[in-house]
């Protein structure tokens, strides 16, 4: 059997959000000029509303929520980053273009969700590198002091992972492709037959 819709209100109401970024937008358009040339302050965005904020706040918080975003212990972290994003963004909404508010922001959510992971495992993979790296005796211990010192079920071997999970830029003859290959193939087969 098929299961039945609740009638649960969502977090956040799309017709309502929707009002609300053209009631913005039209306060970000007064800046601008009849003819479309940008007036003295059309370089700076207002304020959102608080109702647009705490849009972009439901959102990001019930998004990190999904099961891929919320064992992650920086997860404050990404909220941030989705919330910085969507100001950062929301001058390019266009109402005209699209009626819903909640999926344009949420994409934006979701993909600074993505870029913050990222950054994450990368700040992780050089401290990982750093501490395999390292000599801790030299931490724990003094000269002439015979005596070993631990923090208890601290291995920093552990921590290490088997293979590196930032993977490092890649060299510049893994970069050429295309064209550049393309055309250093024909002056090789030039030169090859001593045509100049």
């Amino acid at each position: 059997m098929a299961k039945a819709k609740s009638n649960k209100p969502h977090y956040v109401n799309n017709k309502e959000f929707l009002a609300a970024m053209i009631e913005w937008n039209s306060t970000f358009d007064l800046d601008k000029d009849i003819d479309g040339v940008s007036g003295p302050n059309a370089d700076e965005v207002p304020p959102v509303t608080n109702y647009i904020a705490e849009c972009f706040l439901k959102i990001a918080t019930h998004l990190s929520y999904r099961p891929n975003f919320i064992n992650y212990t920086y997860r404050d972290e990404m909220i941030s980053d989705g919330i910085e994003n969507c100001l950062q963004y929301v001058k390019n909404f266009n109402p005209e273009k699209s009626s819903n508010p909640f999926a344009y922001f949420t994409q934006i959510i979701y993909y600074a969700f993505l870029r913050r992971i990222q950054k994450e495992k990368k700040q992780t993979h050089v401290r990982n590198e750093m501490i395999s790296k390292q000599n801790y005796t030299a931490f724990t211990t003094m000269e002439g002091d015979d005596t070993g010192y631990s923090v208890r079920g601290f291995d920093p071997m552990v921590m290490v992972p088997d293979e590196a999970v930032y993977k490092t830029k890649s060299t510049e003859n893994e970069k050429k492709k295309g064209l550049e290959n393309f055309m250093e193939d024909d002056i090789d087969k030039v030169a090859e037959r001593g045509l100049d």
